[in-house]
């Protein structure tokens, strides 16, 4: 999950630490107008995270948790719940042929508990006075005391060449040959005796992997196209009609994200595997986590724990809307960083059409983390 005009995650803002207000039953939250996603759409993310979860914490550690808001953890079996509870509720409401009660403001008050998370300003004043980006420092300045930075990412409409020519001379490379049978386990123990480690993105850029046979590429792309999608993370390629080829990232060179750096300046390189659909998070290619637009964001799995079901609030044309996500993706700005979210906006060539399709989103959003009731264990209401 990561685009100068789109995702912040490209300005690499990194931080620790957020803050929990548990909202109480006496201090009913006013959620305004519950939009701007499907029920259908949430509850697919929930079951796909809820099956990555379903691993044990044993083969994700860092990411198959409870988490925790300041302090305040939840237990992994709660964030399981919850997961189940979104989609028995909207299947039990397809039954009955009734709305979805995930858009009913009185449904979420009483089945659910809500922690606001608030922003940790003194990690933002850090990167305030190292970054040399003075847009990143205007954004970062603007955080509100209350509300988290709502950052977008989409999966990047690439235009691209199966061989090399033209300005296409940049390829997206699959897992190395040295690797390819390898698990991430076994690929951790040899580590930098690896080919992916071996070289960084501008490295890779004059085209040493070819030259020496060391991985194979998957497509070719313009160095701008390269720099985004290494950003984004995913690149989709129309085949033909309305027929797409998706490619995600798999393993990186080890290099960190450089949050002071912009995007075309970067070390990290990612290497790609063609995959079915839009992935999120997950250790290895064929577990990652299926994802859908508008209901996915990415944030620090490390500290929030994977399948954390979030309410995000704003104000849209005066009118105050709430709206479900769910967290099942990251990205390496990420790290540390406890201040931001990057909303999965949708499937674009690029900026323009992104921003014509997504200008009324806020830059900044109350945030809640949502945890199913015990009452709720049968669908509640």
């Amino acid at each position: 999950m990561n685009f100068v005009p789109v995702s912040y995650l490209a300005l690499g803002i990194v931080y620790s630490c957020f803050f929990s207000k548990p909202i109480f039953a006496t201090e009913k939250l006013e959620l305004g107008q519950l939009s701007e996603f499907k029920g259908s759409e949430l509850c697919e993310v929930s079951e796909n995270t809820l099956a990555y979860l379903q691993r044990g914490q044993a083969y994700d550690e860092k990411a198959i948790h409870g988490g925790k808001v300041n302090g305040l953890s939840f237990a992994l079996a709660e964030v399981k719940q919850t997961l189940k509870f979104i989609c028995d509720t909207y299947r039990k409401d397809v039954r009955a042929k009734k709305q979805s009660s995930l858009h009913n403001n009185s449904f979420i008050q009483q089945n659910f508990e809500l922690h606001a998370w608030e922003p940790d300003l003194t990690k933002a004043k850090q990167v305030i006075e190292t970054t040399t980006n003075q847009a990143k420092k205007n954004l970062l300045s603007r955080i509100p005391d209350d509300s988290i930075l709502l950052t977008k990412y989409y999966t990047k409409l690439v235009d691209a060449k199966y061989q090399r020519q033209g300005d296409y001379q940049h390829a997206l490379y699959d897992i190395p040959f040295d690797e390819q049978y390898l698990s991430l386990e076994q690929a951790d123990k040899l580590g930098k005796q690896l080919t992916r480690y071996q070289y960084s993105r501008q490295q890779v850029m004059t085209g040493i992997l070819e030259q020496k046979k060391l991985a194979k590429p998957l497509i070719y792309l313009t160095e701008q196209g390269l720099h985004d999608t290494l950003l984004q993370g995913t690149a989709v390629v129309e085949t033909s009609a309305q027929t797409y080829a998706y490619y995600n990232v798999a393993r990186n060179n080890g290099i960190a994200y450089d949050y002071a750096l912009n995007k075309n300046q970067q070390a990290r390189y990612w290497y790609f595997k063609q995959v079915p659909g839009v992935m999120g998070y997950g250790l290895e290619p064929e577990s990652k986590i299926e994802i859908l637009p508008q209901v996915t964001v990415a944030s620090n799995v490390a500290d929030l724990g994977l399948g954390k079901l979030l309410l995000l609030q704003y104000q849209q044309n005066g009118q105050l809307i709430s709206r479900l996500v769910i967290l099942a993706d990251e990205g390496g700005a990420f790290d540390d960083n406890l201040f931001q979210l990057d909303l999965l906006a949708g499937q674009y060539k690029g900026w323009k059409d992104y921003h014509a399709a997504n200008k009324h989103l806020p830059d900044f959003v109350k945030a809640y983390v949502l945890i199913a009731k015990d009452k709720t264990q049968s669908a509640g209401n």
